[in-house]
């Protein structure tokens, strides 16, 4: 019993984190190239370790042939060769022989040898790549080990992670064993192993920061929707969550800002903007746009761009520095936005192509140059002229039947044996819209008022209207 051999195995087994079979296999292999190195090249030797005892056996295979047709010796053997063995042996059989050396040769030996740490090696770099490919996405701290040509090189325990220069977050500077965390972008097989390639400016960075930090991220009750970053100096984030109990913005942010601030300062300092999602657009963009404060946002379907109005001491704020801050927001939103003061929507005016978003009473508002100066009175009258209850509108239909009434006056004018007085007295009774059209006429005491002038005075207040 080779109790030792077993002992060592499992050693190498806890050190390299590569399992007992997989050792055993490879040193199994390991020996049979040293048996051919040392004996023959053929190819029909085969080697068996006993897990539990260590036991190695090495067996030379041999197939039955004919007298005639024997030519390799240490791979065939004639029919009598092998009833000698086994009376039920025929053509065709393989016979196994136990032909275990009792030592190997030094070159032999150092075959075994570079087998074994080959297979071992190649055991490694595919559990390595089999880990790191499936946690492709995440975030793990590693350990600046060197850098070169300002490419990063982060020790991550099993292997080394590569840093590039354009995965760098601008302004960031790493010192040597100084530990921070990086976001896991690749992994490829190369010939010198498996490469993991790392990020420090990737959006994904964030997300799992705060998946780290706020519980809610990780639950699910809160959602990240959208993230848009310039790494090193801002960072926008849309969360939303189906909870009304919770608050997605203040989850995020933390008891006294707590969680976020523990996010900024892993990313040495950079900005985080934390708005509510809106399936909106709109009041996305509106969201999307602060600290800016927006008036008014007109939105193109079509074509997925927006306009967004602020007032004017707000444009420089809303556009960002270098343009930043409406950048990061039409990223964020996935709609093309562009940005005029109040001064210079008024000058300029929309484009006919957008819709405005604003609702009035239940319907889309059509905007037009003069429509902020409009008043309220307009629109009514607009809205509500048939329904006029003081007669104005009543004066166009009724005004056939006043007119024969007071045709009826002048017929029977002449007639008439009191003055034109008493006409006007009983006219004011019969009809008092008219009289209340003009206000001098009730004022009037005399009686010699002509009905046809008070009938063009009539006639120029309906065209008023």
């Amino acid at each position: 019993m080779n109790q030792e051999f077993i002992l060592a195995v499992e050693a190498l087994e806890k050190e390299k984190d590569i399992s007992k079979d997989t050792l055993i296999d490879a040193i199994e292999q390991a020996l049979v190239s040293a048996y051919k190195k040392n004996y023959s090249n053929s190819q029909n030797v085969r080697v068996n370790i006993d897990r539990v005892t260590g036991d190695i056996d090495v067996y030379m295979r041999k197939i039955v042939v004919s007298d005639e047709d024997v030519m390799d010796e240490y791979g065939e053997l004639t029919l009598d060769e092998a009833h000698e063995i086994d009376p039920k042996y025929q053509l065709g059989d393989v016979i196994e022989n136990r032909v275990t050396p009792r030592d190997f040769g030094r070159i032999a030996a150092q075959t075994a040898k570079q087998v074994v740490v080959q297979r071992i090696r190649e055991a490694e770099r595919g559990m390595i790549y089999d880990d790191y490919s499936n946690r492709q996405g995440e975030i793990i701290t590693g350990e600046v080990q060197r850098i070169s040509n300002e490419t990063v090189f982060i020790n991550m325990g099993k292997t080394e992670g590569i840093l590039a220069v354009t995965e760098q977050a601008r302004g960031e500077h790493y010192d040597i064993n100084s530990r921070l965390k990086v976001y896991i972008m690749d992994v490829k097989k190369t010939t010198k192993g498996p490469q993991v390639y790392l990020s420090r400016s990737h959006p994904g960075l964030v997300k799992r920061l705060f998946e780290l930090e706020v519980p809610e991220i990780r639950e699910g009750i809160v959602e990240i929707k959208s993230i848009s970053r310039e790494a090193g100096s801002r960072t926008k984030i849309a969360v939303s969550t189906n909870d009304p109990d919770v608050d997605a913005v203040g989850s995020c942010v933390g008891p006294r800002g707590s969680r976020v601030q523990a996010v900024v300062d892993e990313l040495f300092g950079e900005k985080i903007d934390i708005i509510n999602w809106s399936d909106q657009p709109d009041e996305l963009i509106k969201s999307a746009l602060s600290p800016a404060k927006v008036e008014q946002v007109f939105i193109n379907s079509a074509e997925q761009s927006a306009l967004a109005i602020v007032p004017d001491y707000q444009l420089s704020l809303a556009i960002g520095k270098e343009g930043q801050n409406v950048r990061l927001a039409a990223k964020l939103c996935g709609w093309k936005i562009d940005i005029k003061s109040h001064t210079q929507f008024e000058e300029q005016g929309i484009p006919w192509d957008l819709e405005s978003q604003a609702e009035e009473d239940g319907g889309i508002v059509e905007v037009e140059e003069s429509q902020a100066e409009e008043n309220d009175e307009i629109v009514e009258v607009e809205e509500s002229q048939a329904e006029e209850d003081d007669g104005i509108v009543e004066v166009e239909e009724s005004q056939a039947e006043e007119n024969d009434e007071i045709i009826e006056v002048e017929e029977s004018q002449a007639e008439e044996d009191d003055g034109i007085v008493e006409v006007e007295e009983s006219q004011a009774e019969e009809n008092d819209e008219i009289i209340e059209v003009e206000e001098s006429q009730a004022e009037e005491d005399d009686g010699i008022v002509e009905i046809e002038e008070a009938q063009e005075e009539e006639t120029d207040g309906i065209g008023e209207l």
